[in-house]
């Protein structure tokens, strides 16, 4: 049982206020070992305040206290079950004010409940925020979206009316809501990749992250297999590296974060990465959740968050430069290893930096942790399918390296030899220094909240399978992309399907040049604020005033996203057809290897969203005596008409997509 303490309305009657908060605080005090007087006095206002309210309700109802949610490691103040609705009760205490940013913490545990609470998908979901000293609010009109009513406001006098009126207002099920039943179905929250490292940083475990879906054992087994291997290397004197491969959203990056802060973590690993934007956003976000009253605290957990998420570029020179050094850490987590650096590009000079590389990233990083002459382990994780850069060295680079290397040995999944391309092949055959384990390879998506679509009808989208698309399309019911050719519409349905505390976001490609003459032209200054500032904070991605780019947002997510599609990307006779914009023109990308980066890019951009992907495709210039050959209309209608006879659903503003159907509200 997940609440605090439950009771039906016959025991919370016969239980004075002071007894329920004295229950709630033993509870809280076999929890957390500690107990607070505060929190004492606010439970027993809401005992008498329940007692009013539900002083001629039936006896079978129940009232759920401190009902925990562990994606939010949160609890909701009450949830009340009826036979018909389960009401969502967030308890303001001394409030005179229904404030909307309480609005929002409420809507946001009915949303909880309706996407991750087994037994709450075919009831409705009804959130009351109490601001106990408020004046009476408003009667307003209530509705049902997507089985989760507007917010409704009460205070301590009109809880019971309000009660009252949700009893009335709803239908009679078919199948009336079981409370027993309700109480034991399971709840398995889908955390962020931030809300995940967040648990793990405080010590928390994969497996209760792991909980998140029923089909997570994939996710579990490779987290096994990883500590297995890591056993292996240490009880036998090995050095290893592990390649961890998967579809995009899998749980690469969870995995990853496991070894560098879960139950791994005795290894002091540190987790390396070239995305910067990535291990930005990754230690704002882990430094403000420890401490979100920032001080000495926050700095502390700034220095910790430092050590373990490391830029891979400065780890790698700041060794080469120290040869005899050990490196701290042996056990490191490369993240995205498949766009480490061949030697070209990791020994070139830029005008921002000069190079201490000598050769590839790969031949580097083995002989950095090969210095540790007992035992080492790289947990190399793949993203096959979103190389993005000129110079990433693919698989095919760490392959060459570790067969040059008799010390070391790899263990990955079969997938690491069926790549369609050669650079993304870890070896032909399958060679001596190489063991295959099947757990290796992660193929249940994780990102996407209610569907497991997404990541092959994007993929059917770019091989130019239409009719797969649509057949992926069809089987799903509700697919989670949407298209309009208006950029204000986009923006207002990103804020009409944006509730409770879910983020949405506007994305785009870095080189889509001409989205500026359609009134977006302004990319993310600072991507940690973007990520992490909620409105009214006009720097956060809510705004809805910038875009990340495929640089900028690879390895994150948001909720909901907006795409912006420009002409780099658009269909031509034989499919898509990839252009760079370049002086006033686009131009059309002949190399096979850019071509290949900027379908890559729209990959990224399109597997972003934990719900929903609204698609804008600019209308383009009319033609006349102003017309704009790098906005033509006719190449936009392309696309547009592409993608909705792959199944995209075309943007209705006026009805909200529903996962599921629900029960009718009077």
């Amino acid at each position: 049982m997940r609440a605090w303490l439950s009771l039906n309305v016959i025991e919370l009657r016969s239980l004075a206020p002071a007894d329920v908060a004295a229950r709630l605080a033993y509870a809280q005090a076999a929890r957390h070992g500690e107990l607070q007087l505060t929190q004492r006095h606010a439970w027993e206002a809401q005992a008498r305040i329940l007692h009013a309210a539900l002083a001629t309700a039936p006896a079978e109802w129940r009232v759920l206290f401190e009902y925990d949610l562990l994606r939010l490691e949160k609890r909701i103040d009450v949830v009340l079950l009826t036979d018909r609705a389960i009401l969502v009760l967030e308890f303001k205490d001394r409030q005179q004010r229904f404030e909307p940013a309480d609005m929002r913490q409420a809507e946001d545990y009915a949303m909880d409940l309706y996407d991750f609470h087994a037994g709450s998908h075919a009831h409705p979901i009804v959130p009351v925020l109490v601001a106990v000293d408020a004046p009476p609010p408003p009667r307003t009109a209530w509705l049902r979206r997507q089985c989760v009513t507007d917010v409704l406001c009460a205070n301590a006098a009109t809880l019971g009316e309000t009660i009252a009126e949700v009893h009335r207002n709803v239908i009679p099920p078919v199948t009336p809501l079981t409370i027993d039943c309700w109480e034991a179905q399971p709840y398995r929250p889908v955390p962020s990749v931030l809300e995940a490292a967040s648990q793990l940083f405080q010590r928390n475990s994969v497996a209760e992250i792991a909980e998140a879906r029923a089909d997570a054992a994939n996710l579990r087994e490779t987290t096994a297999a990883i500590e297995s291997a890591i056993d292996a290397a240490r009880t036998s004197s090995q050095h290893l590296v592990v390649f961890v491969t998967g579809i995009p959203g899998a749980g690469k990056t969870l995995c990853g974060l496991n070894v560098v802060f879960g139950a791994l973590r005795e290894h002091g690993a540190a987790f390396l990465t070239g995305n910067v934007p990535l291990v930005t956003v990754l230690r704002e976000a882990l430094a403000r959740n420890a401490a979100p009253d920032g001080g000495r605290a926050k700095d502390r957990a700034k220095d910790e968050a430092r050590t373990a998420l490391q830029n891979v570029h400065r780890f790698l020179e700041t060794y080469v430069l120290q040869p005899d050094h050990l490196p701290e850490s042996r056990v490191i987590v490369f993240d995205e290893a498949q766009r480490a650096w061949d030697a070209a590009q990791a020994t070139k000079d830029t005008q921002r930096r000069v190079s201490r590389l000598t050769v590839s990233e790969p031949d580097h990083t083995l002989e950095i942790m090969g210095r540790h002459r007992d035992w080492a382990v790289v947990v190399a994780l793949i993203g096959q399918g979103q190389e993005i850069n000129t110079g990433e060295a693919g698989l095919a680079q760490w392959g060459r390296v570790i067969a040059a290397s008799p010390r070391w040995r790899a263990v990955a999944a079969p997938r690491v030899l069926e790549g369609a391309e050669p650079a993304q092949q870890l070896a032909t055959g399958t060679p001596g220094w190489l063991t295959l384990d099947a757990r290796l390879d992660l193929t249940v998506p994780m990102r996407s909240v209610r569907e497991n679509v997404g990541a092959t009808w994007v993929q059917a989208v770019l091989d130019d399978d239409p009719v797969e698309a649509q057949r992926i399309a069809a089987e799903a019911g509700t697919l989670p992309f949407l298209l309009t050719r208006d950029l204000a519409d986009m923006r207002l349905g990103l804020r009409q399907m944006t509730r409770g505390l879910r983020r949405a976001g506007l994305v785009a490609s870095a080189g889509a040049r001409r989205l500026r003459a359609e009134g977006l032209g302004v990319q993310v200054p600072e991507v940690a604020d973007w990520f992490l500032n909620t409105w009214p904070d006009v720097r956060g991605s809510e705004a809805l005033e910038t875009f990340a780019t495929e640089y900028d947002c690879q390895g994150l997510e948001l909720d909901l996203v907006g795409l912006a599609w420009d002409g780099d990307f658009g269909r031509g006779p034989t499919g898509w057809e990839p252009r760079r914009f370049a002086g006033s023109r686009w131009q059309t990308v002949r190399s096979a290897e850019e071509r290949r980066f900027i379908r890559n890019t729209y990959r990224v951009l399109l597997t972003r969203a934990r719900y929903e992907t609204i698609i804008w495709i600019p209308r383009g210039s009319p033609c006349g005596s102003w017309h704009d050959e790098t906005r033509d209309a006719a190449r936009y209608d392309a696309i547009a008409e592409y993608l909705l006879a792959c199944g995209a659903r075309p943007l209705s503003l006026a009805a909200q997509p529903a996962a599921e159907p629900a029960p009718t509200l009077v």
